[in-house]
């Protein structure tokens, strides 16, 4: 059994949690906590990068105890730690992966910098039976990518977004209908009430080849319907948020169908379908991957929504997968480290490198 402490800062939740993976590869999670920021960032509309690193500095500490108390267990014990190296925001990645190495070196342990979109892309495995290969639909607040998953650091990116992520694309467009924050939850609880059906927003990248999204669409025809009413009243604002919601669902259903038909025949007779990040929380999109799924007689596999958003279990997790696959690096190497803003999971397919500019991929 491998016991790994894990550690995630990289945007506004300071996490860590204590999991026991077994040597079949099934994971015990001892601990799991998370201290949560949304009242700090709530008066302005989003999360403020110099407020969160702020917050980590004095939280990092106590959520790191209360991880090692919950699990009951020293830190001499643990096998591995590992911690969020990026991508995300930089003052809070050097906060999560200063406090590990800190650790590593004085407890003499292994040090395993992970990449978060990796914590996401095996966060599965925690609790459901996943095994290699599926397809990942990862998406959240910074990160919307479709990626055949093949193995522990073997990933092929299929698609991702040209200009916003899924998470991103709620947070503003809850934003502009005056819903506040955190906007996923928000449009959902607001699209209860409303008709999915008023608004027919056009389905973004319709007659563009490949796996690619894009988001940024959907909130400018959210906007323009929003000033055609004038003063939009509440149920004005539930129809609007259920089409915005229906609308991104439909897009992210209809890319992933591409991708899929992409893998006919490479998964093998059960073909699966990950479905990860902080959006896949969201029932409306759980319910048309669903759908998907069914019709192309695929498994959906879709983390419990704790599981989903930002967490350290996830990153013990990958932590353990690549411990027990003879991935982690020497000490000095890891705690010689860099945080990185950006980091993909994996290279986009030739010729489709979007959203870079000079410092490379968006994600």
């Amino acid at each position: 059994m491998t016991v790994v402490l894990g550690i995630e800062t990289s945007c506004d939740d300071t996490a860590a949690a204590v999991i026991r993976r077994s040597e079949d590869g099934s994971y015990e999670i001892l601990s799991n906590e998370v201290f949560a920021q949304h009242e700090s960032h709530r008066p302005y509309g989003g999360v403020v990068p110099e407020i969160a690193a702020r917050s980590h500095v004095e939280r990092i500490d106590h959520v790191i105890r209360r991880a090692l108390g919950a699990a009951k267990v020293e830190p001499q014990a643990l096998d591995a730690i590992a911690a969020t190296a990026g991508p995300g925001l930089i003052g809070g990645v050097m906060v999560g992966l200063s406090a590990a190495k800190a650790m590593a070196l004085a407890h003499g342990k292994p040090l395993i910098p992970i990449n978060h979109l990796e914590g996401h892309a095996l966060s599965a495995r925690l609790t459901e039976d996943a095994p290699f290969p599926y397809l990942l639909l990862l998406i959240s607040g910074g990160h919307t990518q479709l990626v055949a998953v093949e193995d522990v650091g073997d990933y092929r990116r299929l698609g991702s977004t040209i200009d916003d992520a899924a998470g991103e694309a709620f947070d503003k467009t809850a934003k502009l209908l005056g819903l506040g924050q955190p906007g996923g939850p928000r449009i959902e609880s607001a699209a209860t009430g409303g008709r999915h059906d008023r608004f027919a927003f056009p389905e973004p990248l319709a007659r563009r080849e490949g796996c690619d999204f894009s988001l940024s669409g959907l909130k400018t025809s959210v906007r323009l319907a929003a000033e055609a009413l004038g003063r939009p009243d509440r149920q004005d604002i539930a129809d609007l948020a259920a089409s915005f919601q229906y609308a991104l669902a439909r897009h992210l259903a209809s890319r992933t169908d591409r991708a899929m038909d992409a893998l006919a025949g490479k998964f093998g007779a059960s073909p699966r379908l990950v479905l990860a990040g902080g959006v896949a929380a969201n029932c409306a999109i759980k319910g048309a991957m669903k759908s998907l799924a069914g019709d192309k007689g695929w498994r959906l596999i879709a983390p419990p929504p704790k599981y989903c958003t930002d967490n350290g279990a996830m990153i013990a997790a990958a932590g353990a997968e690549r411990f027990a696959a003879g991935l982690a690096p020497p000490l000095e190497e890891a705690l010689g480290f860099a945080p990185r803003a950006r980091w993909p999971l994996a290279p986009p397919p030739p010729g489709q490198e979007v959203g870079g500019g000079r410092k490379g991929p968006k994600a």
